[in-house]
């Protein structure tokens, strides 16, 4: 046998039916069949597809109360507050830098370290 052969299988439509069937026990899960039954997960995902059993694919279904819903719009609401001041904050330290600047030139300083250094900032 060479290093490219594979193996490839097929299932009849009593078997794949037979592996929904038990699935829908909810006995095992497909992790657990794929196992017992040499079958990769997503061939039972396939299965689950072709034959239209949404009720056995894996949702996520996310339950919040009222609280917790006003609660994360108050957040998402301080959230952009916060980065408003932020920028505000950069932007007022850019300024400055601009004065001190313009100041350094003004008095005759080789840059604003100097500056800086001169007024203890």
């Amino acid at each position: 046998m060479y290093k490219n052969d594979k193996v490839i299988r097929r299932y009849s439509e009593s078997f794949k039916l037979k592996i929904l069937d038990e699935l829908t026990t909810g006995k095992l899960n497909k992790n657990q069949l794929g196992k017992l039954y040499g079958i990769n997960p997503t061939t039972i995902n396939e299965w689950i597809r072709k034959y239209e059993r949404k009720d056995l694919m894996n949702t996520r279904i996310k339950v919040e109360t009222k609280n917790e819903i006003t609660l994360i719009k108050e957040l998402q609401k301080e959230i952009e507050q916060l980065k408003k001041l932020l920028l505000k904050k950069d932007l007022d330290a850019m300024v400055l830098d601009s004065y001190l600047e313009v100041a350094a030139e003004k008095l005759g300083y080789k840059n604003v370290i100097e500056l800086k250094k001169k007024l203890n900032i």
